[in-house]
């Protein structure tokens, strides 16, 4: 027999209905049997290999990408089903503009459709309480793709029990930059006061212009209205909303000190503060595929001490339990580890 045709019978046999039972029995033992152990509470995926794929199956870029997606629909399910709460995925570079015009348009009209579906056919996300956040930089997100990205947002804003990070466009670095430059704006400018209708500089030159007036008495006036149909009530009027010209100066009014916040007690935690994940539990879980080790500018900040980072040697689209359960029984493992030796012995 070819190996066309038993590629044939071996499809047919898996997508037989008695198969299909079987395998998703099974997939929900096993998801089942994993949440006993501890689950990371943030994961980060590298979507690498889609465009390899679609080279080694000889079809088009594009339908590579299209099948991509449909493999992360497979993995966010898995992650949420075993309770992750935060999966960030590596949507678009900031680097991929660089890519031949075709490729990147058709990244575009593809991202619109996949917002679009998943606005429309949010079941996966709303099954799990899961909202949508886009993080990069918004400037370069093209005009026509801008409305799906803000509708996406707005649908599943009501969602707070998991969140999927969607980097889009995004490098770290970009972040970082980000990060900094908003650390130094909150400490080269003073601290806002208290809003108040008016100023404490305009109350107090409004209290001595006041007391000026009652240590000179006023002429006596007619009450009848001038030439120009003014009456005694608009004067009055005028003069306690306009400063007297002849106020005293201000030169002898304390002046406070603009205190500017220290900038030694900037820490780690203070950049932090201000990047994309800032509301973010930490970084538990790196996984890239396509067997490039590499990080490629993607959640460098994040990474910290404890984040245990998986090269795989799949190709994205190929991704699914199979691939995620020996991850996820490694980073058990090691947690266990990690947690005797952090436990004194007795």
């Amino acid at each position: 027999m070819s190996d066309l045709y038993l590629s044939h019978v071996r499809n047919w046999i898996l997508k037989s209905p008695p198969a299909e039972w079987v395998i998703r029995s099974g997939r929900e033992l096993l998801i089942g049997t994993l949440k006993q152990g501890p689950i990371p509470q943030h994961v980060a995926f590298e979507m690498d290999g889609n465009r390899r794929f679609a080279k080694n199956h000889k079809i088009e870029t594009i339908e590579g990408h299209h099948l991509g997606f449909e493999a992360l629909a497979r993995v966010l399910e898995i992650c949420y089903k075993c309770g992750v709460k935060v999966v960030t995925v590596y949507a678009f570079s900031i680097e991929n503009f660089n890519r031949p015009r075709h490729e990147v348009s058709g990244l575009m009209a593809m991202a619109k459709v996949k917002l679009e579906q998943l606005v429309q056919h949010g079941e996966l996300l709303d099954r799990y309480g899961a909202c949508i956040r886009v993080l990069g930089e918004r400037d370069l997100i093209p005009d026509d793709v801008l409305p799906y990205v803000d509708r996406a947002i707005e649908m599943t804003k009501h969602n707070k029990d998991a969140i999927l990070n969607i980097c889009f466009p995004y490098t770290s670095r970009a972040e970082m930059t980000s990060a900094i430059k908003a650390t130094v704006d909150e400490y080269t400018n003073p601290p806002r006061p208290a809003n108040t209708p008016f100023s404490q500089t305009r109350i107090t030159q409004k209290i001595r212009s006041n007391r000026s007036k009652k240590s000179v008495s006023p002429p006596p006036r007619d009450s009848s209205p001038d030439v120009f149909g003014k009456s005694d009530v608009d004067d009055s009027m005028s003069s306690t909303t306009a400063l007297d010209l002849e106020s005293p100066p201000l030169s002898s009014t304390p002046v406070k000190p603009v205190k500017f916040r220290n900038p030694e007690s900037i820490t780690a935690e203070t950049i932090n503060s201000h990047t994309y994940t800032a509301e973010c539990p930490p970084l538990d879980m790196f996984i890239r595929t396509s067997g490039v080790t590499r990080l490629s500018d993607f959640m460098l900040w994040q990474c910290h001490e404890n984040t245990q980072i998986f090269f795989l040697k799949c190709l994205w689209p190929e991704f699914d339990l199979w691939h995620f359960v020996p991850i996820l029984l490694e980073w058990q493992w090691r947690q266990k580890k990690l947690s005797e030796k952090e436990t004194p012995r007795k």
